[in-house]
């Protein structure tokens, strides 16, 4: 019968197959290829083709059940085909040629070229074929249905099942590595914001608490006049409120409320007592991501941080931990640099030790080690374990440090010579293109 249908049909249902099996192949890999979470932005965003897109591959065992049964349909006719335009032409000699020429035709045509294009732009062939497979399966869906229980039953046997195939997640680890390479989408601001948001559950309270030793408030124990002169000279807010020491915390004073009761020079004692707020504390060791929230439902905006014996180890607020995401922005007077200074013989920098090393690294763009101790007194002494003497030397994360002052139980200064660290170019640059 054959015979009977003119050679140009038959060639022009071999072409009409060969675009057939091309596209099959292709949107195969657009299909798979698609940026799931972009996806569904753009089918949020009212995108039908997205849309039908995420629909189709909620179950992409059904999918691939569809369109390899369409390609494989295509590529067995047109190889039907072949044979039969081969016997036409030269006889059972063509066939093997023909066979050979197909196969070249096939894998150039309808394997690697479209599948190289639907690789470099899968939302120009996948969305637009979304409108066509969609129709299809549920056409087809009693078919392909038989098609992957079969395929399904026989996965069961090696502990696969079609229905795991859950909505990818992400893990914080990807989504920072995936906000850290979106540079040329997003400025360096905002990419740095997202990357200290996501590194918020790293970082806890007492890494950015003011210590005990440097928290300014009012001693209820001084002079009258001496308690006057420090609220009218506070440059803060909020004042904790003690009597003699921190650890006999009283409360916190709002100043703001303490001015909109009155005169100054008409306050009492006991009018201040009454303006005290109770404190509000909170565990060393809380992750800001944590205390974040927690600020938001106690409606609080500083918190004492206090150890497992309830001891005060230092002063939080809402500024401080707000700053860990966008940067310095506070009105609040703060020494520039106070516990840094550049050695007058040019030898790098003379260092404060009492210094917090996260904000050392901030302030300075180094990198020394925050995963111990938070001061630079403590995280040298963790690495000599002991008090070192004036000139004693070590490295902190390839960084030189020499010992310069110490007193009985601490050291107090050291000499800090950055010079010489070497650091990763491709990091030194992203920093400085910024």
């Amino acid at each position: 019968m054959s015979d009977d249908v003119p050679l140009g049909a038959l060639l022009s249902l071999l072409f009409l197959l060969l675009l057939c099996s091309a596209f099959f192949s292709g949107t195969e890999t657009a299909l798979m290829r698609l940026n799931r979470y972009r996806l569904r932005h753009l089918a949020q965003g009212g995108n039908r083709g997205a849309r039908m897109a995420e629909k189709l591959l909620e179950r992409p065992d059904r999918l691939i059940g569809l369109i390899l049964f369409g390609n494989n349909l295509a590529n067995f006719s047109a190889a039907a085909l072949v044979s039969v335009v081969s016997l036409r032409l030269g006889g059972n000699t063509a066939v093997a040629a023909g066979t050979f020429v197909f196969t070249l035709v096939v894998l150039i045509f309808a394997e690697v070229l479209p599948k190289t294009w639907a690789a470099l732009h899968p939302e120009a062939l996948a969305f637009p074929a979304s409108y066509i497979y969609y129709p299809l399966m549920k056409i087809a869906y009693p078919f392909i249905w038989l098609i992957n229980a079969i395929a399904n039953g026989i996965l069961r046997l090696f502990g696969v099942k079609a229905e795991d195939a859950a909505v990818e997640k992400l893990t914080l680890d990807e989504l920072r590595t995936i906000v850290g390479g979106s540079s040329h989408e997003l400025p360096q601001k905002r990419r740095k914001m997202l990357m200290n948001i996501l590194e918020l559950q790293q970082i806890t309270v007492d890494d950015i608490m003011v210590p005990q030793n440097e928290v300014i408030g009012l001693d209820l124990e001084d002079d009258w006049e001496d308690v006057l002169k420090a609220i009218r000279s506070s440059a803060f807010t909020r004042l904790p409120v003690f009597r003699d020491s921190l650890d006999n915390v009283v409360g916190m004073l709002h100043l703001k409320r303490l001015v909109q009761s009155g005169s100054l020079d008409d306050l009492k004692p006991d009018d201040l007592e009454r303006l005290i707020e109770e404190p509000y504390f909170v565990p060393e060791g809380t992750p800001l991501n944590n205390q974040l929230v927690q600020f938001q439902r106690a409606r609080q905006r500083i918190a004492l941080v206090v150890d497992e014996y309830g001891d005060i180890q230092g002063l939080v607020t809402m500024e401080d931990l707000l700053e860990e995401i966008v940067g310095d922005f506070t009105s609040e007077p703060v020494p520039d640099h106070s516990d840094v200074k550049a050695d007058s013989g040019g030898k790098g920098y003379i260092v404060d030790a009492s210094v917090n090393v996260r904000e050392l690294n901030k302030m300075m763009n180094w990198q020394l080690p925050v995963d111990g101790p938070k001061t630079l007194n403590g995280l040298i002494l963790e690495q000599l374990e002991d008090i070192p003497e004036p000139g004693t030397g070590l490295l902190l994360n390839d960084y030189p440090v020499e010992i310069l002052e110490t007193s009985e139980n601490v050291i107090n200064s050291v000499r800090i010579d950055p010079t010489s660290v070497k650091r990763d170019a491709p990091e030194d640059k992203e920093e400085a293109s910024a």
